[in-house]
């Protein structure tokens, strides 16, 4: 049995600073609850299920098909939602349908008319964010900045797909602030949308901030951030 300990405290700390976050983005974005979600791409079992049951992280993200359905039945999973967050396939929906309760990446219509055929089969909605290449990165995933109005009214008609907000991954950055331009065109092109275009009351999910710039997605209008590297570096290995 690894000792995990460590663990407690880099929860703490990411904790204490996206409060902090929180508090100094209030007098814009009003006093509104921020999702961590763990991003367990590079981790194990042992230690997503010790995040959920001991830390209280409930909230898990997953970026590979293959790897959800390795750890499936190892998984500690009452009380654990369980996102996707990465690329998704067309052809491998069918496997993660019933095992998610939103999907992030939602970047085609291609995909989304999957997602409606694959929910409807076991009757139910499935919760999904639009993504949004918002740094027009060739190769990257997600839809270009002006695709996404119209691509987000074209999900109107699917009976068994909700979408709850919208998803961004800034490129990477060398320092901290320059995050910010990317998250601020991010929040208004996606508000806009929401208000203007879908005219939805409800408060949108924004998917924005990873381990390196969450702080700054915070206060630039994330409501959910994903988190890495930052809960499973272990300090004190290689100490004597």
């Amino acid at each position: 049995m690894k000792d995990l300990s460590y663990m407690r405290e880099n929860v703490e700390a990411i904790r204490a600073r996206l409060e902090a976050a929180r508090l100094r983005s209030i007098p814009r974005f009003g006093d509104r609850e921020i999702t961590l979600l763990a991003a367990v791409k590079y981790t194990d079992v042992e230690h997503i299920n010790y995040l959920h049951r001991e830390l209280g992280v409930h909230d898990v993200g997953e970026n590979r098909v293959q790897q959800l359905l390795e750890r499936w039945e190892l998984l500690d999973r009452e009380g654990m939602r369980i996102h996707f967050i990465g690329k998704l396939q067309s052809n491998k929906v069918k496997y993660i349908i019933d095992k998610v309760c939103m999907i992030h990446s939602l970047d085609s219509l291609s995909l989304a008319k999957e997602i409606e055929r694959q929910a409807a089969k076991h009757g139910i909605v499935m919760n999904v964010l639009a993504e949004v290449n918002i740094g027009r990165e060739p190769g990257k995933s997600g839809l270009m900045p002006e695709e996404l109005a119209d691509f987000c009214m074209s999900l109107g008609s699917f009976e068994h797909l909700k979408l709850c907000g919208f998803m961004t991954m800034a490129p990477k950055c060398e320092k901290n602030d320059e995050y910010r331009k990317y998250f601020q065109e991010t929040f208004q092109l996606c508000l806009d949308i929401w208000e203007k275009k879908l005219y939805n009351i409800d408060k949108p999910i924004l998917s924005m901030g990873m381990s390196g710039s969450f702080e700054a997605a915070i206060e630039e209008g994330s409501t959910l951030v994903r988190v890495g590297s930052a809960l499973f570096a272990d300090s004190t290995e290689g100490q004597s």
